[in-house]
């Protein structure tokens, strides 16, 4: 059963570019995993589900390298000096489910039409945005894009469209590091990984092959809004438990 939420997870959040980390993390709590085995295996996850939605989206040419490349940069170190920071599981969980819930609430409140050009990126923004959702995402031990997506809509620095498809790969960058810097301080992933894996990559097959061809860019912003407002629901469910 956990297995098949696995997959479920990932369909319906690669289909808005994200890879689930925060609904991994949630489910695995639920499941009562062992903590130290819960960041690893969601950032293993998060890893091998935004793969693949990294290399579709750019077989598709949908990801704008250029606009994705400062934000990534600075986001890899601070990802890994978040990373040795550990919080406290429940501030961690109330946090960053609050966060996610108003993340949801702008994307709903904002121009959904997404017919207007993008505004252009200055480059101090990006690597602001970059270094400052990294560090966050090495914090809270998640891949990040769904701190940057709400950031890179609301801000009209991308399209919802471009957003999933920028998140991606930014996604798989930081969970590599924060994979790597977890595996560091001796925390390794669940022995059924692999099961788990596979469950995650075919969610994010379906998942992101839906988002592209069916998804106008209204409905990736409302789909998008619904994945933030449930992760940060569960987030702080989990927390008031």
């Amino acid at each position: 059963m956990l297995t098949v939420c696995f997959a479920v997870v990932s369909l319906l959040y690669a289909t808005v570019g994200q890879a689930g980390g925060t609904a991994f993390l949630a489910l695995m709590a639920f499941a009562s995993f062992p903590p130290n085995e819960m960041r690893p295996t969601a950032l293993l996850l998060n890893i091998v589900a935004a793969t693949y939605s990294t290399w579709l989206f750019n077989r598709g040419r949908h990801i704008d390298w250029v606009k994705l490349k400062p934000l990534l940069v600075a986001s890899l170190p601070t990802t890994l000096l978040g990373a040795s920071i550990v919080l406290n599981d429940d501030i961690y969980h109330t946090l960053t489910g609050l966060v996610l819930l108003l993340a949801a609430v702008v994307l709903i409140m904002g121009r959904s039409d997404g017919t207007a050009p993008d505004h252009v990126t200055p480059l101090w923004a990006a690597t602001c945005t970059g270094a400052g959702v990294g560090f966050i995402s090495g914090l809270t031990g998640v891949g990040g894009g769904v701190f940057l997506a709400p950031i890179l809509v609301g801000m009209r620095w991308a399209s919802p469209k471009q957003t999933a498809a920028l998140s991606a790969p930014f996604i798989l960058g930081n969970s590599t590091v924060g994979l790597l810097g977890t595996l560091h301080a001796g925390r390794v992933p669940s022995p059924q990984t692999w099961l788990y894996a596979l469950s995650a990559l075919a969610g994010a097959m379906i998942g992101t092959t839906i988002g592209l061809r069916w998804f106008s860019q209204a409905a990736t912003r409302y789909i998008l809004a619904a994945v933030l407002g449930s992760a940060g629901v569960q987030l702080v469910a989990f927390a008031a438990r």
